[in-house]
């Protein structure tokens, strides 16, 4: 049985990494076995160019140049971790996706039509069975950001962590009509509930959209 593919979107501060360890958790609770990745990275080359990325190393190439290197880690990430991954039928939750380009590049003025072509090259056919948006006000999401720097639980901003608030909230808007209008893939969950309600309104989504496999592992596990 091939496995599913959940990914993971949002703003910066969204708090995706944490709802990705406590979903991973659930999971394997009921019997999953669960690859955990992220992008840019998740694979030995991938993780190159994330670097170049992140740092800003690449800003001069423009954003068609960055869009190009993204697709280039996808392309990598895919072929190295998520496609063998599913091929044995495991889960897969990823940290940021196609969409993340679709709406970062997107922003910065990157035409649609290219980054289309971009995308399907780099994701070859694997796409995401489900997408979880965490959604928070860009004022939020920046504050936890420049928190866990404070309090050393997190690096320091990056690249595009690191850019005018305007910039986040109209990469949030983008997020939120993507979500819109592939409905049909989407979850999209308020961020700016506890980390608890958050993390159980994600589970409902996830076992609304994977019913015949998880539904009767929830009620042995007596979890709602």
């Amino acid at each position: 049985m091939p496995g599913h593919f959940i990914t993971f979107e949002g703003g910066e501060g969204a708090g995706k990494s944490t709802q990705i360890a406590r979903l991973r958790t659930f999971l394997e609770s009921v019997g999953k076995t669960v690859v955990v990745t992220r992008e840019p990275g998740g694979s030995p080359g991938a993780e190159k160019i994330r670097s170049m990325l992140l740092s800003g190393d690449a800003r001069d190439l423009g954003p068609r140049g960055e869009a190009m290197l993204f697709a280039a880690a996808r392309a990598d990430h895919v072929d190295s971790t998520i496609k063998p991954a599913l091929d044995r039928g495991d889960w897969v939750l990823c940290d940021r996706y196609a969409d993340s380009t679709r709406v970062y590049q997107g922003e910065a003025g990157v035409d649609e039509n290219y980054l289309r072509l971009l995308e399907t090259a780099a994701v070859a056919g694997v796409r995401p069975d489900l997408t979880i948006l965490v959604d928070v006000p860009a004022k939020v999401g920046l504050s936890r950001v420049a928190q866990r720097a404070r309090d050393g639980s997190g690096e320091a901003p990056d690249r595009f962590e690191d850019e005018e608030i305007s910039v986040h909230e109209r990469r949030r808007k983008l997020f939120l009509e993507l979500a819109t209008s592939e409905s049909f893939r989407f979850a999209v969950i308020d961020g700016t509930l506890d980390l608890e309600e958050v993390e159980q309104e994600i589970r409902k989504a996830v076992v609304q959209a994977f019913a015949s496999e998880l539904k009767p592992a929830q009620n042995l596990s007596g979890k709602a």
